[in-house]
């Protein structure tokens, strides 16, 4: 049993190669919330035991859920086959043509997916630029899938075209408009918990950055930064001073960024997926030891980044990126939870939710090693079983 106990807070350094395992553990777990955590012969014989239905884990690794704290979960939609990365307002206008019954069946098959794989959380954004109604949409039907079956925390997109003339009028226009009328509206409706700046290097767009961030966090908002451009220098200041959740990608960061990381509480969230499609990694290594807090994430993306399987990231960020298979489970579980700000999850505690999987391995170490094999038996969130594994029906 992997139950990641240990400091508060995101783990850091040599902390991430800390798992907490208890060779031969038991949970018990009452209302959807961990009771007891420790030996089996010691939970087992508890009072509060008595009458529990038991779970047999023998012979396999028990950890806590993979939190999948960076994903585009319903926006933009899929390319057609054969079709690269689908132009902006092309994508909003299919969004747009698609009911919001349609969109949440397909949300509900991309979720059931991630749930197979061992995924009990995740972050999803909008990024449909300036255009209300497709916001909306996208933001009612993440509302709708919370939950089922698994927990769903959204965020606000903040997205612009590329530079074209004429670009910072309108580019001021359209962030005055969000940060003015789209930004309380949602709040107020508490349909995006996280403001999120897709940053670039256009020196116009500096300010206007500065002050969506500032609107964010005055309207109560959680801020994250996507940090995917070249010099991305600007863009991790911004993350740190303004308190951000998380800066995200960071394959452009040099030694000055990786050293304030290391200094501030914000968390790098990196994403070996999308990396494996682009062939540039973040600098995992120098940020964990230098002593950031390193979470992995998917970048799902039904268009460019299409994988949901959270043991595919960590297989990348040990394979790629350098990182042990104990600091990729530790940067997929607890270090996803803060990065999202949910420390009740990502790890096995008492009075954590109960989002538990249960592996067909042996030992932790066999997850980075099985790249494209899903090792997950069972997936329980808030503690009902979303997922077990089943039999394969025998031909005639």
């Amino acid at each position: 049993m992997l139950t990641l106990r240990g400091p508060k807070g995101a783990r850091r350094g040599a902390e991430l190669n800390e798992l907490g395992v208890i060779p031969h553990g038991a949970l018990l777990i009452r209302d959807g919330v961990i009771q007891e955590v420790g030996l089996a012969a010691r939970v087992e014989n508890l009072a509060a035991a008595r009458g529990a239905v038991e779970i047999s884990a023998v012979g396999r690794v028990v950890m806590p859920g993979f939190v999948d704290s960076h994903t585009h979960l319903m926006f933009p939609p899929p390319c057609p086959a054969g079709e690269g990365r689908r132009e902006h307002e092309s994508a909003v206008k299919v969004l747009l043509a698609m009911t919001g019954h349609r969109l949440e069946r397909r949300g509900r098959g991309y979720l059931a997916a991630m749930a197979r794989h061992g995924t009990t959380t995740v972050e999803a954004k909008t990024g449909c630029g300036p255009h209300e109604s497709a916001e909306t949409k996208v933001l009612r039907v993440l509302a709708a899938l919370q939950g089922k079956p698994l927990d769903v925390l959204a965020t606000l997109l903040l997205r612009f075209p590329r530079a074209e003339e004429g670009a910072p009028e309108a580019d001021w226009a359209t962030a005055q408009w969000m940060w003015g009328e789209l930004m309380p509206k949602m709040r107020r409706r508490r349909l995006a918990r996280f403001a999120d700046l897709h940053w670039d290097p256009e020196s116009w767009r500096q300010e206007l950055f500065r002050r969506f961030l500032m609107a964010a966090r005055d309207l109560g908002f959680g801020c994250k930064v996507h940090a995917n451009d070249a010099m991305p220098a600007a863009a991790v200041r911004l993350a740190v001073e303004h308190q951000a959740v998380s800066v995200d990608h960071l394959e452009h960061i040099g030694v000055e960024e990786v050293e304030a990381l290391a200094r501030s509480e914000t968390v790098a969230t990196l994403l070996p997926g999308a990396s494996f499609r682009r062939g540039r990694y973040a600098p995992a290594r120098a940020l964990i030891d230098a002593g950031a807090a390193v979470a992995i994430a998917t970048n799902f993306n039904p268009c460019d980044t299409p994988s949901l399987n959270m043991q595919a990231a960590i297989s990348l960020a040990c394979l790629a990126m350098r990182m042990s298979a104990a600091e990729a489970i530790s940067a997929a579980t607890v270090n996803g939870a803060h990065a999202i700000g949910c420390a009740d999850r990502g790890l096995l505690a008492h009075g954590k939710r109960a989002d538990i999987l249960m592996l067909n391995a042996s030992d932790y170490r066999e997850l980075p090693e099985q790249l494209g094999t899903n090792l997950v038996h069972l997936t329980m969130t808030r503690g009902r079983v979303v997922y077990r594994e089943g039999a394969v029906e025998e031909g005639a």
